[in-house]
């Protein structure tokens, strides 16, 4: 496999893994395969993995977790500033499993792996070569 090849598919992968989730939590996933299921049970988990947050302040984090999600993803499918959102997706990953591990335990993050997919953000960040991305048109390169 070529590393053309590997970044789309490191690309393709992180982005697909952030919407799978964001389409479990508006129960777009069968119940049987469902984490969440619903906006709610995510929330009541989100509020499991950050048990230092004020509960006021969970469905705010939630959201913006959602977002990030969405916007990183589609940035990612695209080509858009990909270092950058794969730097960011890292950063994301890396926050989601340390608040897996300090409040459940690491075996979830390990389970779901989550430092994995960080890794892999992280890895994807360093690669240079452009494939398939928007920021081939947007950013030419100078000669």
């Amino acid at each position: 496999m070529n590393h053309k090849a590997i970044k789309l598919f490191l690309r393709l992968a992180l982005s697909l893994g952030f919407l799978s989730a964001v389409a479990d939590r508006f129960g777009m996933w069968d119940e049987e395969i469902s984490v969440w299921g619903n906006w709610e049970n995510f929330l009541g988990y989100t509020e499991l993995i950050n048990p230092w947050v004020p509960d006021s302040i969970i469905p705010a984090i939630g959201t913006l977790a959602t977002a990030a999600e969405v916007i990183f993803a589609i940035f990612l499918i695209i080509g858009f500033k990909t270092e950058l959102f794969a730097k960011l997706s890292g950063f994301l990953l890396l926050l989601f499993a340390f608040s897996m591990t300090f409040s459940t335990g690491i075996k979830g993050a390990f389970d779901y792996s989550v430092f994995s997919a960080a890794a892999a953000a992280f890895a994807l960040s360093l690669m240079k070569e452009k494939y398939l991305e928007l920021d081939t048109l947007i950013f030419k390169p100078k000669n």
